[in-house]
């Protein structure tokens, strides 16, 4: 694992030069350099030494990895749904189960629809991409045009289908995820 650039990273958040850091920790500027440029590696000890100079500690050095920021199509994962939805789900974020909120985008085609979802804590929000779609929430159906989008609270079953009679496409977020 390289943990050099975070070593840096932390030491510049701090305000410190390599060898201040060096200075703190009993160490020579050089071995900081050549840490943070990958090209050894320290002990244990020293490492947690200069995390906690640097105000961190092993675990949380360890557990705060940077996470990816941009999601390609390599990492989109797509679910062909033929039947019912005469479309596919596609989700956008791999893994967002793990986090607060799960966008997909949904393509349907005419008369298609997603499943039917329970009513759950969390929110739902929608952006129609293309076509026309209807959001039913229990008893309740309203129509939603291209460039329009919709929010609810998940309190009765709910889902999408195809209004028009083209393929429709909508970015569908839900808090917390649920697809």
């Amino acid at each position: 694992m390289k943990i050099g650039d975070k070593i840096r990273r932390l030491r510049l958040q701090r305000g410190l030069t390599q060898e201040e850091l060096a200075d703190r920790c009993e160490l020579s500027k050089s071995f900081i350099s050549l840490l943070e440029r990958d090209l050894t590696s320290p002990s244990l000890d020293t490492l947690a030494d200069l995390l906690e100079t640097l105000g961190s500690d092993l675990p949380t050095f360890f557990r705060d990895r940077d996470e990816k920021l941009v999601f390609g199509e390599e990492d989109i994962f797509v679910k062909e749904e033929p039947e019912v939805m005469k479309g596919m789900i596609k989700w956008l974020i791999p893994s967002a189960q793990k986090n607060q909120m799960e966008p997909i985008l949904v393509e349907m085609g005419p008369g298609g629809r997603t499943d039917e979802d329970d009513p759950h804590e969390g929110e739902e929000f929608g952006y129609v991409l293309s076509g026309t779609i209807r959001v039913v929430l229990g008893n309740r159906a309203e129509r939603v045009r291209r460039d329009e989008s919709f929010y609810f609270r998940p309190s009765a079953p709910h889902w999408l289908e195809n209004a028009g009679k083209g393929v429709c496409k909508v970015l569908w977020v839900s808090t917390p995820p649920s697809f």
